[in-house]
């Protein structure tokens, strides 16, 4: 009895073994499929959000036959530089993302969002490489506006203005965006809206960028669900396919374009 009792025991422990053993070879082929499934990177959200978000397919927002904006020629440029700082961080910059100031982030009149630039203060050979992610500086004789962090490492924070060679070094592409359209649809006329805002301050903002470059720019009010939004809008076309051609230009430049019904201004 002694001699069987030692026997169902031991059958027993064994049977613990092979139950344990299968439950951590069954832990790690979860753990191992799971990671496998989890994405490596994050991807860049667009902002910023409209309060509508018409359905995308690649037919509608980039047709077969669409290229890549052409690539930034290298060329050096001597400029004035300036900086910007605490009262704008936080804030919407013209490609939709918030401000950083501790960013390594730049302003200028005309690059493409994504631009990435050498910077170097001429007066003392430092260096910084920064990206374009909004537009300005709006003052006139200044060509370039660093961030807070850009600046310091060049040492333009005391000065507050210097002369800098800048060199463009290429583009950070995932800053193309696609062309949108308003499932409000209609027969025209349109009108490509860059933006919707709560605050009447972003759109102007984003009206005074965009009149860098492009003309008939306007504002105008909308109430949504008992919230009012300031709309930055660019132009009148009479169809579809003459928005697409500007709409296009501004989504390969990085704003966000939106092909919508045109709606007489206020």
């Amino acid at each position: 009895m002694q001699d069987t009792g030692y026997r169902i025991q031991d059958t027993t422990r064994k049977r613990y073994i092979l139950h344990l053993a299968s439950c951590i070879v069954l832990f790690l082929i979860t753990a191992f499929l799971t990671s496998c499934g989890a994405p490596r990177y994050g991807y860049y959200e667009d902002y910023p959000k409209y309060e509508t978000q018409p359905k995308e397919s690649p037919q509608e927002t980039k047709p077969s036959g669409t290229k890549q904006p052409d690539a930034i020629q290298p060329e050096t440029k001597y400029i004035v530089a300036s900086w910007y700082g605490p009262d704008f961080h936080g804030k919407l910059t013209s490609s939709g993302e918030p401000y950083n100031m501790y960013a390594n982030t730049c302003a200028h009149k005309e690059y493409p969002f994504g631009t990435k630039l050498k910077v170097t203060n001429i007066s003392n050979n430092k260096t910084t490489d920064c990206t374009v992610t909004d537009r300005g500086p709006f003052i006139q004789g200044r060509d370039l506006d660093l961030s807070y962090a850009c600046a310091k490492e060049i040492e333009l924070i005391g000065p507050g203005t210097g002369k800098v060679r800048i060199e463009p070094l290429g583009r950070d592409m995932r800053y193309i965006k696609y062309i949108k359209y308003s499932p409000l649809g209609g027969s025209g006329p349109f009108t490509i809206q860059i933006g919707s805002y709560k605050d009447l301050s972003n759109a102007t903002r984003m009206k005074a960028s965009l009149e860098f470059k492009y003309s008939k720019v306007y504002i105008t009010e909308a109430e949504i669900s008992g919230s009012k939004y300031y709309r930055v809008r660019v132009g009148k076309f009479n169809s579809k396919d003459d928005a697409f051609t500007l709409a296009k230009t501004l989504a390969d430049e990085g704003y966000n374009t939106l092909i919508a019904p045109y709606e007489e201004r206020i």
